[in-house]
């Protein structure tokens, strides 16, 4: 049973993750980490290939002929300053494994292990070790430059930990799971002046705050009821002092979405939201817009062979077929955008109140790496026969 064979190298798997978690390292700068999974499968017997997106790893693993999935997992770190003190607490100061990726790399080398002893399966399993899934959309890169071309994959996966559905419990569906974001920059120019006397000046201040009222009612009275869809301002920055209205204020912000249509509409309503305010407060504002990763759509075939593999390992009722979509991203879509597959969650809550992803406190659930790398073993066992 993979489950079995997986729980052989938990306390294997966990070194490595604590190596990981201690030694973090952010977007397109995972040379050591990358190091170390190329190191690790090669004394697998695994063909490595480096170099795609400038510090990604691909593992080939063939078996006879057949047909060839893959399997992919994020390395990078996050620039957070762990508050955790425990001995594999980060060394790197104001980087840290905050989101997982060091025990997703971890049961991907696990599942590696396993398959190149006693994998029993006919044809090729490719092994994505990505960076930079963090904003810097380290998979567009990879698909850019050529992992479909180089490897002959039919069909991809992806797996996250999941701190917000307790551990044990599996989750994966057709169509979206997580959303789109893009990001935007404002930039509102007026004419500063003395805070005394504002009949003189031209308030960039004051246009900010009606430009973030007005974003409030976009979603509300721009976007249809039956439409998920978030738009939020992350950042206000302008003025130095009390006594002095500033030039200029910029904002930044997110959108999120699961409609290609919607998020056209959605950057088309925020110009029209800065030109009013920009005529009416006699300001002028630049309006900044970055489609940065597309939504992660589930093809069906796919994620319904994921949930039976789930289910063989946890339970039926302990796989949720349908989850809800998370408004959160996952640049694992423009591999998705290219190839059939999907993208689950591994549930990783250990209490309500556990550190949650992105928190300087969190770190990833040790007890799931044998269930990951199960997972892997499975999937590629039930696919390749």
């Amino acid at each position: 049973m993979p489950l079995d064979r997986a729980k052989t190298l938990q306390d294997t798997m966990t070194q490595w993750r604590h190596q990981l978690h201690a030694n973090p390292e952010i977007a397109f700068q995972e040379f050591d980490t990358a190091k170390f999974v190329a190191d690790q499968l090669k004394s697998f017997g695994i063909e490595v290939q480096l170099g795609l997106a400038t510090t990604g790893v691909v593992g080939v693993l063939s078996k006879g002929e057949g047909d060839c999935i893959a399997l992919r997992a994020d390395m990078d770190a996050l620039e957070i300053t762990e508050q955790n003190t425990f001995a594999h607490a980060s060394k790197n100061p104001g980087k840290m494994h905050a989101c997982g990726h060091d025990g997703h790399t971890a049961m991907l080398l696990g599942a590696a292990k396993i398959l190149a002893e006693s994998g029993t399966f006919r044809g090729t399993v490719v092994f994505i070790f990505q960076p930079a899934e963090e904003i810097e959309g380290g998979a567009e890169v990879m698909v850019r430059e050529g992992l479909f071309e180089k490897f002959p994959i039919q069909e991809i996966y992806g797996l996250h930990n999941w701190p917000s559905m307790p551990a044990g419990q599996m989750a994966v569906g057709p169509g979206a799971m997580m959303a789109a974001c893009d990001t935007f920059d404002i930039v509102v120019k007026g004419r500063g002046g003395h805070a005394a006397m504002p009949h003189l000046v031209v308030d960039p201040i004051l246009a900010s705050a009606h430009i973030v009222t007005a974003v409030q009612s976009l979603v509300s009275r721009w976007v249809s009821p039956h439409d998920s869809c978030v738009v939020s301002i992350t950042k206000i920055q302008g003025g130095d002092t009390y006594n002095v209205i500033p030039d200029e204020v910029v904002l930044k912000g997110t959108a999120r979405w699961f409609s290609p249509e919607l998020g056209c509409e959605i950057e088309q309503a925020l110009r029209k939201i800065i030109e009013g305010v920009g005529k009416s407060m006699g300001c002028d504002i630049q309006l900044i817009y970055d489609a940065r990763y597309p939504p992660t759509i589930n093809t069906p075939i796919e994620a319904q062979v994921s949930a039976d593999v789930m289910a063989s390992l946890v339970g039926e009722t302990n796989v949720n077929r349908n989850p809800i979509p998370s408004m959160g991203a996952e640049d694992f879509a423009f591999m998705l955008g290219k190839r059939p597959g999907c993208y689950g969650w591994l549930g990783a809550g250990q209490s309500e109140d556990c550190p949650k992803l992105h928190n300087p406190h969190y770190d990833f659930n040790d007890d799931l790496l044998s269930l990951g790398a199960a997972y892997w073993v499975a999937l590629s066992e039930h696919r390749l026969i």
